[in-house]
C-alpha cells in the first residue's frame, strides 16, 4: 500500500469514511506522481482537503463488486484525474448523488468549466432548483457552509466562459450566488 497516497486521499472525505477511503486506496494502481494541489471545504462542520489532481491510473480490475460506499469513493477520487474524459465518466457514476461529501468533488469541477463535464453535471442535477429536494438540500448546505469556495468557482465560469466560450455562447453564465436569496 502506497502510504503517501493514502496520506493524500484520507483528507479528502470526512473521518467516518477512513476505513472505506483506505479499502479503495488498495484497489488504486501506483502511479509515479502523487496527487497535485489542492482544495478545502466543509462538509457537516468537517474541513476536508481534496486534491486538485490524480494521476493514478484507472484500476483494470472489474470494481463492481465494492460496496456502494467505496464505489462513490472511487469516483470521487477520479474525478480528480488530470485526463477529462476519465473526470467525466467517473462523474456520471456520481452527478446524481446527494452525500454530502461528493458535493465538493462535483461543485469542483463547475469550477474547471468543461462543456462536457458541465453537461454531465446539469443532467444529474436535475432538479437542483426546485426547493426541498435532495440535491437542492446537499448543494444548498454546502454553498452556505462555503461561500468563498462558491464564490471562487463562479470567478472561474465566468473566466473560462469569457476566454474559451464567448463566441460560441454570447450570454455569460449566471452565478449559482446571484440566484440565491439571503
Amino acid at each position: 500500500m502506497d502510504t503517501a497516497l493514502e496520506l493524500a486521499l484520507l483528507p479528502a472525505f470526512p473521518t467516518a469514511l477512513a476505513a472505506d477511503v483506505r479499502a479503495v486506496v488498495q484497489t488504486l494502481p501506483e502511479s509515479r506522481l502523487q496527487p497535485a494541489g489542492s482544495f478545502t471545504a466543509w462538509i457537516q462542520g468537517e474541513h476536508i482537503t481534496i486534491p486538485y489532481r490524480l494521476y493514478n491510473p484507472v484500476p483494470a480490475d472489474d470494481l463492481s463488486g465494492l460496496p456502494a460506499v467505496q464505489a462513490k469513493v472511487l469516483h470521487c477520487l477520479y474525478t480528480r484525474h488530470h485526463d477529462g474524459h476519465i473526470r467525466q465518466r467517473h462523474l456520471s457514476q456520481i452527478s446524481d448523488a446527494t452525500d454530502p461529501w461528493i458535493v465538493p468533488f462535483v461543485v469542483q469541477l463547475i469550477g474547471e468549466y468543461v462543456l462536457d463535464i458541465m453537461i454531465t453535471i446539469k443532467r444529474g442535477l436535475t432538479d437542483i432548483d426546485q426547493p426541498g429536494t435532495p440535491h437542492h438540500q446537499a448543494y444548498g448546505r454546502f454553498i452556505a457552509a462555503n461561500p468563498d469556495f462558491l464564490f471562487l468557482t463562479s470567478q472561474r465560469v465566468a473566466s473560462y466562459w469569457n476566454c474559451y466560450y464567448r463566441n460560441r455562447f454570447p450570454t455569460p453564465p449566471t452565478p449559482a450566488a446571484s440566484s440565491s436569496t439571503h
